[in-house]
């Protein structure tokens, strides 16, 4: 199992310490470096930026949004860095939710799997230099009503390589069977080693329908890891941004971080922790996270505890951990894991 750093993305302003922690990173023998965007800055330009810091840490996106961008400007984006990088670039995708979708980048938000399709369709077809020529519900390519003088194009671009790597950031079923049918990678969130029952059939499915199961199918996944000798204080760190993600992200009814803590086994605490978020009681909240929920999946405690559970998962269906801190924190976690 390889390690990856997560930087996420920023909040008010440029975080402290990241060009310490990539620099760490590659120093220790990590494998890669992600970052993110929600609606505040965006994953590729903090990634450029670090990125040229670097000579062989892989440079991934987890995730850029697809409604931020047309397949195009992606495809673009992914081949511009690919060749900064020489050839170390991966492409991290996702729909996201309704909320920000709508709500930041006023595109409709409809069917995300059949965009989804699509919109890797018309990726793949841009980043071998195909004359791109889509005709989709979602995406029309040239675009279909226009006036008329839109022609089919290639890329001006000669890609480094063809096969620029495409994960997707899937957590519903059929979402996971999409990215396994279709994908070089997965994206998870909230997985667990002891609870995976669920998200192998979803990718088996999809492989089936694939006709083969990749040898080199990529599963990175965000692990929050905290050393402590005492594990209701390391699992203390952990309890806000869990009950964020279950409480409060999306809606009532339309949170998919919500729906994967509740399939580990935990339906009535994700019922109760949303039921105080979105009723302004984020204490109560935080505190109805459980020990036993974090401990599913994070990890938490002692150096001794921590180096047991990673058993479970080098054993699970993780290819890259990708973990998050200082550089103080990298250093201590490779010592850990590698």
């Amino acid at each position: 199992m390889k390690l990856g750093l997560g930087l996420g993305y920023w909040g008010a302003g440029k975080p402290e310490g990241v060009e310490e922690a990539v620099t760490a990173a590659e120093e220790c023998g990590f494998d890669s470096v992600w970052t993110s965007e929600a609606y505040g800055s965006d994953a590729l330009t903090p990634l450029a930026w670090l990125g040229a810091r670097t000579t062989r840490l892989t440079l991934g996106t987890a995730v850029m949004q697809m409604s931020a961008r047309t397949p195009a400007a992606t495809a673009m984006a992914a081949m511009t860095m690919d060749h900064l990088s020489g050839g170390r670039f991966a492409l991290g995708i996702g729909a996201s939710g309704p909320q920000v979708v709508e709500g930041w980048y006023g595109q409709p938000y409809r069917q995300p799997l059949a965009r989804t399709r699509e919109y890797v369709e018309i990726l793949r077809a841009a980043m071998r230099r195909d004359v791109v020529q889509h005709t989709g519900r979602h995406y029309q390519v040239p675009i279909e009503g226009g006036t008329g003088l839109g022609k089919p194009l290639k890329s001006t671009l000669h890609p480094v390589r063809e096969t620029i790597p495409i994960l997707i950031a899937a957590e519903g079923p059929k979402n996971v069977a999409l990215t396994a049918e279709i994908a070089d990678g997965w994206l998870p969130l909230f997985y667990s080693p002891y609870e995976d029952s669920f998200y192998r059939r979803c990718l088996d499915e999809g492989f089936a329908a694939r006709g083969e199961r990749p040898a080199d199918f990529e599963v990175a996944l965000p692990v929050q890891v905290v050393v402590d000798e005492d594990v209701e204080r390391a699992a203390d760190r952990l309890r806000p941004h869990i009950a964020l993600y279950v409480g409060g992200m999306g809606a009532k009814g339309a949170n998919f971080h919500y729906e994967a803590v509740a399939r580990l086994g935990f339906e009535a605490e994700c019922e109760r922790i949303q039921e105080l978020y979105l009723a302004g009681r984020k204490e109560e909240a935080v505190t109805a996270v459980s020990t036993e929920m974090v401990s599913r999946v994070a990890l938490v405690g002692p150096v001794a505890k921590i180096k047991d559970e990673l058993a479970a998962w080098e054993e699970s269906l993780v290819t890259t951990m990708v973990v998050h801190g200082s550089a103080r924190t990298v250093r201590q976690i490779a010592e850990i894991v590698l």
